[in-house]
């Protein structure tokens, strides 16, 4: 295992450093100037202001020059500085990041966990009213759009019903403390996680459904039949088990895909993380922002999968033998 997650490691590093360099021409390949879109935010345009702003931000150097001292301030986790904000980058995705992680974070358990029970129910019972029910809610949380089920959410329980909020993370206005702040913010937290996950939902709900009908023809599942083993254990230990390595590998990569897809979520809802961040970037041309958060995302996507390596390392010992 040792050898095995060196190797991931250092490969997850290596994938980083090329996701920052392509992020870097991607962004400075992008129309106009930066030093002008400064000084036009800061009311003040002439040549000398021009010339203090690419030489404040380092933009007056060769683009391997400036490409240099962006990865030797990535590696110091120096990110630059916003322009818009007037502070450090890194304050502000540290400020940002743990509202996305708890975002993302619950949406991905809720679509997981939905998800397989959905499909195994539809699994066990296949062929019958309940395996077509499920089925058809899968396809139709997997082909609405993102925004729409959004909406659709705020205007049943925050307009008519009045249940939930409709916008923002905590009250406000309101000062709480302990148990009252943490039921606030669970309450800001499940229209968004929602909208987050139902998409998920139909996935795995129909990956899982699938794996475990071809799992429930092998020849060691009717072997335990033959032996009398009951049912849910045979659905359980045997099926559900090894229909489930494919549902990890699935959401190792669906977890680094909802942190993009939290940017529309995080707009519509006006949660406060990075993906309203980078939005709010986009539209400034905030580049060091916006590289920043390019690069936070691809750190934490390349976790996401490298977690999941081990996961399937440990939950199948054949991953790492042939690794």
């Amino acid at each position: 295992m040792p050898g095995y997650l060196l190797g991931r490691v250092v490969k997850a590093a290596i994938v980083v450093l090329a996701i920052v360099v392509c992020n870097f021409f991607l962004i400075h390949a992008a129309p106009g100037d930066p030093a002008s879109i400064i000084a036009g935010q800061s009311g003040a345009a002439d040549a000398k202001f021009l010339e203090q702003l690419r030489a404040q931000f380092g933009l007056d150097q060769p683009l391997h020059v400036q490409l240099w001292l962006y990865l030797k301030g990535v590696l110091t986790l120096d990110l630059g500085f916003s322009h818009r904000q007037q502070m450090p980058v890194s304050t502000l995705l540290w400020d940002r990041l743990p509202a996305t992680l708890l975002l993302t974070g619950a949406a991905f358990l809720f679509a997981v966990g939905l998800g397989v029970t959905m499909g195994a129910l539809a699994a066990r019972r296949v062929g019958t009213w309940g395996d077509s029910v499920i089925t058809v809610l899968a396809l139709a949380f997997y082909a609405t759009p993102l925004f729409w089920v959004g909406l659709m959410l705020v205007l049943l329980f925050s307009v008519t019903l009045e249940w939930l909020p409709s916008f923002g993370m905590a009250s406000v206005g309101v000062e709480m403390s302990g148990l009252e702040a943490v039921l606030d913010v669970g309450r800001h937290l499940i229209l968004p996680g929602l909208t987050l996950g139902l998409f998920y939902v139909a996935v795995y709900a129909r990956l899982t459904r699938a794996t475990m009908l071809e799992v429930a023809d092998q020849d060691f599942v009717k072997t335990a039949r033959a032996k009398g083993v009951p049912e849910g254990r045979i659905l359980r230990r045997h099926i559900l088990r090894n229909a489930l390595l494919p549902v990890i590998t699935f959401a190792g990569i669906q977890a680094g895909q909802l942190v993009g897809g939290s940017i529309l979520v995080e707009t519509v809802f006006a949660w406060p993380g990075i993906g309203r961040l980078a939005f709010e970037a986009l539209l400034a041309r905030d580049y060091q922002v916006l590289m920043g958060v390019f690069f936070c995302t691809s750190v934490m996507v390349v976790l996401f999968n490298l977690v999941t390596d081990l996961l399937y390392a440990l939950v199948d010992p054949r991953v790492e033998a042939s690794a």
